[in-house]
């Protein structure tokens, strides 16, 4: 969480105002950074030179807009401190004072005497009334003798509300110091990060340590009131037992804390959904769609219904139907592949239309494989039991592990900061020249999409451009151009190694022999780096962002040692992936990629280094997409609906070359992918074309699931281009629109398409795919 929500959440509401303006802070400091350190380094060709300028000037000139603002900070917080402290140290007091009362009222009680007990009481109750009428009492001392009752139970019970009330406002203030001073500290190691100064360490162990609230003896004046208290607390409920006392006062306090936070949260989302309604920042959204509505009477009552309700009821309407029409249609002889067949068009209508959720659909392919008696029997008799058994033996294959392998290595890679803490050193090296940044951040995508995954990646990337994106100037080309760079290069590395993307795994269930690492490397890295000069320069072409004189605020590499875990995650990974690439050599041992894959998982999650949380964030609705789809396989090769269609196609494509079949059926996945989910779209296609051309059935499969990655002609098209199209400016503008994709995705999917047509063609054909 970052500090300005955490700040947020944890202030106390009705002193909001009265915290450090950490917001302001952070845009003042951004202020600076564009207008003071950028600025006049403008003319500077790389990081060198930038750190070669006159820096202490800079800082000075720095210096003195940002303390300044720090120390308005610092009185403001501090004048509030002392005007509460001494409003509640009066009420400390003044409970003292009445509890002192108390007890001699309740000493009085218990000595037996009747008559003592009520002159007693009468006079107290007569001083308290003389107390609240008399305009010289204090306000702390009026208002502690309104409270008391009558009787010495009712007493009790009002002194202990007013001992709760108490502990909860004072540990609110002490929890207020400690936001105040982690607020300062978050605030100058952010300025300290931007202009390469150390403000951190002499303000606060100047200016910050000697204001009175911050200090040491302010802090043990204020939790022996806190601890006074407890012990009247301890007198009054717990028999005098302190520990006790303190576990029940925490108690009353968390759940104070539960109760006003959540109503703190209440408010938050109040107001964003009223800067929603009045037409702050629109964007289209299901839940904008959803509001649209229309009421339907009914012998029961009113019920209102979406307009989304309808167009899903429609569309589930049609496949339903179309699946019921061509159940009952005779188009092949064999009852099992006409079965299959509807089988077949239903799953890919709802993958398609994605009317349910995609892995939703997945699960039903076992359900209706069994039920629709899709797989045959090996006598008259059909038998399900052992239908369930081969479909469900299918669904969790070697093919599963290397995709749960995949996920452990990005795990560690991503929640250990390694990735980032790569990626940075080597985007810090890429100086201040917008075409070399932007061709260093496409690579380090792409290169960051081969171990954490194509959906992993963009964020990182994205992520670590922030301080470049800043400092842009308004509406300039590069934040765009930048921007569509690293979501097209994320998706060209989709096709990078075997665990970029799932469509990868896909296609290596349907290759035999399966590629081993190596192979997938001497073809996908040469590809890659051909698609991404060629989008590299499409997009210079397009958006020509060094004619905009543009000055790139240079990323810093990180100063960070690297720890030991995060060497042990590197070594994990090396040893995995070498491991992988010889898989071949050692398949007398090993016997499967998918064994292998259980390298990592032990190694992470046995060691705590990945826990039980770690292991339920995996994407799992993508496993139970591609176990779905390898079922759907299984089912339509053991039918024999497999056979039937290749042959059909085979007829229907005659003569064709297999260079004339991989561009055909290349451009046809391009097509669905661009519109569908990749994933899917291989899952549709590669079971067809691994039956086009059995001598070369590697290239075919393996040609089609990387043109599957190259398909990113839309904002739909994959999740590095939906990312993407979301990124918005610090006023809420979003950075692309649809055209941007279309003027540079859709050539860029094209150069993809004929990089492997040719040039990975040639190299499939090489090793003899």
């Amino acid at each position: 969480m970052k500090f300005s929500h955490s700040l947020q959440f944890n202030s106390v509401p009705d002193w909001a105002d009265r915290y450090i303006a950490y917001s302001n802070l952070k845009k003042l400091v951004y202020q600076i950074e564009r207008d003071i350190i950028v600025a006049p380094t403008s003319q500077a060709n790389d990081v060198e030179a930038i750190e070669e300028s006159p820096l202490l000037d800079l800082k000075s000139r720095a210096n003195a807009i940002f303390i300044p603002a720090l120390d308005k900070e610092l009185t403001k917080i501090n004048v509030f401190y002392l005007s509460k402290e001494d409003e509640l140290f009066k009420e400390v007091t003044a409970l003292i004072q009445d509890f002192a009362v108390f007890e001699n009222l309740e000493d009085s009680l218990t000595s037996g005497s009747r008559h003592h007990r009520l002159s007693t009481s009468e006079s107290y109750i007569s001083n308290a009334s003389s107390d609240e009428d008399d305009p010289s009492t204090p306000i702390a001392k009026r208002q502690s003798v309104l409270w008391r009752p009558s009787t010495i139970e009712e007493q009790r019970i009002h002194l202990k509300k007013r001992t709760i009330d108490l502990f909860v406002w004072l540990s609110e203030l002490k929890s207020f110091v400690v936001l105040n001073r982690t607020g300062f500290s978050k605030i100058l190691k952010k300025y300290d990060k931007i202009t390469n100064g150390d403000l951190k360490t002499s303000y606060l162990n100047g200016a910050v340590n000697d204001t009175y609230l911050f200090k040491a003896s302010t802090l043990k004046n204020l939790e022996d009131q806190i601890l006074k208290i407890r012990e009247i607390y301890a007198n009054i409920c717990t028999n005098a037992d302190m520990d006790a006392a303190t576990r029940e006062l925490k108690t009353h306090l968390r759940e104070f804390i539960v109760w006003e936070r959540n109503t703190v949260w209440r408010d938050i989302i109040g107001l964003e959904r009223k800067s929603q309604a009045v037409g702050i920042k629109p964007s289209v959204t299901i839940e904008n769609l959803v509001e649209t509505k229309a009421k339907i009477q009914t012998p029961f009552g009113g019920v209102t219904i979406s307009n989304t309700f309808w167009k899903t009821s429609l569309l589930l309407s049609f496949c339903i139907i179309a699946f019921l029409v061509l159940l009952n249609s005779n188009l092949f002889e064999i009852p099992e592949q006409n079965n299959c067949f509807a089988l077949l068009i239903f799953v890919c209508l709802l993958w398609s239309t994605e009317v349910i959720p995609i892995f939703v659909t997945s699960l039903l392919v076992p359900l209706l494989v069994v039920c629709l008696r899709v797989v045959p029997s090996d006598n008259a008799h059909f038998d399900a039991g052992k239908a369930a058994q081969h479909i469900f033996s299918t669904m969790f294959s070697p093919v599963i592990m290397l995709l749960l392998g995949g996920f452990a290595i990005a795990g560690a890679l991503s929640k250990y900061h390694v990735a980032k803490m790569m990626a940075t050193v080597v985007l810090a090296k890429a100086g201040t020249r917008p075409s070399t940044v932007l061709l260093v951040s496409m690579f380090v995508a792409t290169f960051s999409s081969m171990w954490i995954s194509n959906v992993a990646a963009p964020v990182l990337c994205l992520s670590l451009i922030q301080p470049i994106l800043r400092n842009l100037p308004q509406n300039s080309s590069f934040g765009r151009c930048l921007i569509l760079g690293i979501a097209l290069a994320s998706n060209v590395g989709g096709m990078a190694s075997p665990i970029s993307s799932p469509q990868n795994i896909i296609a290596i269930e349907y290759m035999n022999p399966s590629p081993n690492w190596i192979s997938w490397f001497f073809i996908a890295i040469p590809l890659c780096f051909i698609v991404n000069i060629l989008i590299w320069l499409l997009l210079l072409f397009n958006y020509k962002p060094s004619g905009d004189s543009l000055s790139i605020h240079p990323i810093r590499s990180t100063r960070d040692p690297w720890s030991e875990t995060q060497i042990f995650v590197i070594v994990i990974t090396v040893i995995t992936i070498a491991l992988w690439c010889v898989e071949k050599q050692l398949e007398d041992f090993f016997g499967d990629m998918g064994v292998i894959a259980i390298i990592p998982l032990v190694a992470f999650f046995g060691t705590g280094i990945l826990t039980k949380e770690d292991f339920n964030n995996f994407l799992w609705t993508v496993i139970i997409l591609a176990m779905g789809g390898i079922a759907l396989g299984a089912a339509v090769r053991d039918s024999g609906l497999l056979h039937t269609i290749a042959e059909s196609v085979k007829e229907m494509s005659g003569d064709l070359t297999v260079w004339q079949i991989l561009v055909l059926f290349g451009s046809l996945v391009l097509v669905m992918a661009t519109f569908i989910s990749h994933t899917v779209a291989a899952l549709i296609i590669l079971p067809i074309v691994a039956q086009l051309n059995e001598q070369h059935s590697n290239l075919l499969v393996m040609g089609s699931a990387l043109i599957c990655s190259v398909a990113m002609g839309l904002p739909v098209s994959g999740f590095p281009n939906m990312n993407a199209i979301m990124m918005e400016d610090e006023m809420g503008v979003r950075y692309l629109n649809t055209i941007d994709f279309i003027k540079s995705g859709i050539p860029g999917s094209f150069l993809g398409l004929m990089s492997i047509a040719t040039v990975g063609y040639l190299l499939m054909s090489l090793i003899g795919y």
